[in-house]
């Protein structure tokens, strides 16, 4: 009977140890993966913002890029054009 009230005593002390260090240490976890998520969030749209700002034309400068030759002959059999009249 003795051993397995020391059983109990002790499963039950293990118990309450866990619970008291899961509740000491989740802050601190919970600041690790928001700390990291950051890092995470910034290196995605930080990169995206710099590419961006990076690739732009200084303002006031246009350029237009002409087909070539073949698509624009493609282009032109495409097919006739019918128009639709609504029925009511």
């Amino acid at each position: 009977m003795m051993t397995f009230l020391k059983t109990i005593l002790i499963v039950l002390l293990i118990y309450f140890a866990l619970k008291f260090l899961i509740r000491l240490g989740t802050p601190f976890l919970m600041r690790y993966i928001t700390k990291k998520a950051g890092q995470q969030f910034e290196k995605f749209f930080g990169d995206a913002s710099n590419m961006n700002t990076q690739q732009k034309q200084p303002e006031g400068n246009v350029t237009i890029e002409k087909m070539p030759k073949q698509n624009r002959r493609s282009n032109s059999k495409v097919g006739e054009y019918v128009d639709f009249e609504e029925v009511e």
